[in-house]
């Protein structure tokens, strides 16, 4: 635990264990990276949805929606985007502690951004999900209209176009979004949950 001066860890009166009895679950973070476009939000919350109805605890961080918020003042320079990225995973870490799944959903295109996050978890309680998808799929797809505006160089840094997108190494799930339905896809998310013994 990083230790600042005149600051001190709080320990909570409730365990981590006391919610996992509680919600009948155990916590841990859904890490969905992949190109702009490969569906990550799409699938976050098609997950978020069937565990919703499913009674679990449960919470979606998107990319977009936490730039209107706690990331407002952060652009998309790689110093920008790495901080962008350690802030999600301390939330992401309250949410775990809290005893939520939480499914985050961001770029994250940078391998040692990534690396830093998963070390902020306990070994089980991060599981990165690679959306696989070619980014030719990404840019018919095109929901934002971003990779039109890449292309006419109205957006710099975009990834994919001009900023690399690192491969994850080792992820926990690989999810081909080009060639999978949602279903598919959720199913095959909600399968490695249950043999983590997680739900």
């Amino acid at each position: 635990m990083k230790e600042t001066k005149n600051i001190t860890w709080h320990h909570s009166a409730i365990t981590r264990e006391d919610r996992y009895h509680l919600n009948g679950h155990k916590s841990c973070v859904l890490w969905f990276t992949g190109l702009s476009g490969s569906g990550k939000s799409t699938l976050a919350n098609a997950v978020d949805s069937v565990l919703f109805q499913q009674k679990f605890k449960s919470y979606v961080l998107d990319g977009d929606n936490i730039r209107h918020g706690l990331n407002c003042d952060l652009k998309f320079q790689p110093e920008d985007r790495k901080e962008n990225i350690r802030r999600i995973g301390e939330v992401a870490k309250l949410f775990v502690d809290s005893g939520l799944i939480v499914s985050s959903a961001f770029i994250s295109p940078f391998f040692e951004d990534r690396k830093q996050v998963r070390s902020m978890f306990e070994e089980d309680k991060f599981i990165e999900i690679f959306l696989n998808c070619p980014i030719q799929i990404c840019e018919d797809r095109d929901p934002k209209g971003l990779y039109k505006k890449a292309r006419k160089g109205e957006i710099s840094d975009f990834t994919g176009i001009s900023s690399p997108y690192e491969v994850p190494i080792n992820p926990e799930i690989v999810i081909e979004t080009g060639k999978m339905t949602i279903e598919q896809s959720v199913n095959n998310i909600l399968d490695y949950l249950v043999e983590k013994k997680i739900l």
